[in-house]
């Protein structure tokens, strides 16, 4: 068996399962720091060691443990480095951390790679070898299997799809710079400018209240009700991810890709199939033949399997 933690800036998830997925045992909470890594990690610990016997998994036997965190990640040294929405944790060596309290190998991992893991083994990914994950929420990140294998490239960051410009001197990103895929697509970006461009009587300032409230999910609602200007906005979102996918088409042609959250709730009539259409216009027929654009599969259990592939040996690299 094998025990997976999942780290969020906003909530923890641990599993403890075996290599064909089967979880045995499962946690999800709120994830509240503290300001001390410290403390925060031996909570974790405490929670761990419940939830492994929990599962009827003795002390030494434990085959290995995986952690999916948020970058940046120093991964020779199994460290995390300030994670931004980890206020207080400053350079932390969580492999060593968890390696001493359980007794057991541990494997950090980056969790946009982690959840296109959890995707390509036990999701939507099944079968292809390679395979392009897209984290579509509140940011846009990424995780790519080439040939059968997790990809990092030479410093670790391979897959930081969201931060590709699809538009030169274009909407200003989080990371500072301007006209990145996630300025036009990831959740936080787009729901600033749903709460400056939404007209008053929209239905997507109905559904959401108040304009300050208005958020991503309510324009995708109010444009399955036909609203004009969701559906001009759920246009708009589109293209700007048809543009990412495109430009990945032709540096990686892969077998699959999969698109998280925001495409999820979208669905096939209002983002899927007109991604498809727009992405086999824009790539050659030769590179984009076969290539298939789906919805991630795993839903509310995305985080237990991501957790437990951080720690099972494919997360290994190529």
């Amino acid at each position: 068996m094998w025990l997976g933690l999942d780290i969020g800036g906003t909530k923890l998830a641990l599993a403890v399962g075996d290599e064909r997925g089967r979880i045995a045992a499962r946690r999800r909470r709120a994830m509240q720091p503290s300001g001390s890594a410290r403390r925060d990690v031996d909570a974790m610990l405490a929670e761990a060691r419940e939830l492994l016997s929990e599962a009827g998994v003795a002390p030494g036997a434990l085959r290995g443990v995986g952690v999916a965190a948020p970058g940046p990640i120093d991964f020779q040294r199994g460290e995390i480095e300030a994670p931004p929405n980890l206020p207080g944790w400053g350079r932390v060596p969580l492999a060593a951390w968890f390696s001493e309290a359980l007794g057991a190998p541990v494997r950090l991992e980056n969790d946009a790679n982690a959840a296109a893991l959890a995707e390509w083994r036990f999701g939507a990914g099944q079968g292809a070898r390679n395979l392009v994950y897209l984290t579509m929420s509140t940011g846009v990140g990424g995780g790519l299997v080439l040939d059968g294998r997790l990809y990092r490239g030479a410093r670790g960051g391979a897959g930081e799809v969201g931060h590709m410009p699809v538009e030169w001197d274009g909407e200003p990103c989080g990371c500072g710079r301007r006209g990145c895929l996630e300025a036009y697509v990831g959740g936080r970006c787009w729901g600033e400018r749903l709460r400056r461009e939404t007209p008053d009587g929209s239905e997507v300032m109905r559904r959401a209240g108040a304009r300050e409230a208005i958020r991503p999910e309510h324009a995708v609602e109010a444009a399955r009700a036909g609203d004009a200007f969701a559906r001009a906005e759920l246009e708009r979102w589109n293209h700007y991810l048809a543009r990412g996918l495109t430009a990945l088409c032709y540096a990686l042609t892969p077998e699959v890709f999969v698109l998280g959250t925001i495409a999820v709730a979208a669905g096939e009539e209002l983002c899927l199939e007109p991604v498809r259409r727009a992405v086999a216009d824009a790539v050659w027929p030769t590179l984009f033949e076969g290539t298939e654009i789906r919805a991630a599969a795993l839903g509310a259990d995305a985080p237990y399997y991501a957790a437990l592939c951080a720690a099972l040996p494919d997360a290994e690299p190529g």
